[in-house]
């Protein structure tokens, strides 16, 4: 099961949550994002994504008959002066800009705290990714089997790292904190 999916060629949205309510929810997004592409001859921004996504999400708390998305989502991308943005919404219908966040989880807050603390202005990828796996490596057990690490670059340039660089990078943290 994929956790991180293409919204668009300029966005990449990462869920937590139910994967049936983040099927449909994708789904509805990316339909409006092709339906904006269309309608306005340019590429809808991270910014309009989330706020169509938590506008959705808000509505189906309030509405008779069906259930609220049972989904937090973080979406990622670039703003139109090319500074990467990165946008949480989650199921009651808020949606807000951050630096780095974690989402799902019972160590959410821990992560959080871990991230505001580790995390520094421009910077590099390598040390960002290191970062991320850092936090990651908090919850999960089996080191990079479960991991799922997406760059997204400046151009809409998207990669999933392969298994083998993620396990690398954790067995070079292991060993930096045997050391320690």
């Amino acid at each position: 099961i994929r956790k991180i999916v293409s919204v668009d060629e300029r966005s990449v949205l990462a869920f937590a949550g139910l994967t049936a309510d983040a099927r449909v929810l994708i789904n509805k997004t990316r339909i409006e994002a092709q339906s904006y592409r269309l309608t306005c001859e340019d590429a809808p921004s991270a910014e309009y994504l989330a706020r169509y996504i938590a506008r959705t999400q808000q509505k189906y708390t309030q509405r008779g008959g069906v259930r609220p998305f049972g989904i937090a989502t973080l979406l990622a991308g670039f703003s139109e002066e090319g500074k990467p943005v990165l946008y949480q919404t989650d199921p009651a219908g808020t949606h807000s800009e951050w630096k780095a966040q974690v989402i799902g989880g019972r160590n959410a807050k821990s992560l959080r705290e871990f991230l505001e603390k580790n995390w520094e202005e421009g910077l590099e990828e390598s040390k960002a990714i290191r970062m991320g796996i850092q936090a990651l490596l908090e919850v999960v057990d089996s080191g990079a089997k479960n991991m799922e690490i997406c760059v997204v670059r400046p151009g809409g340039a998207k990669s999933i790292m392969d298994e083998k660089d993620v396990d690398d990078i954790v067995k070079a943290i292991e060993a930096e904190s045997e050391e320690s």
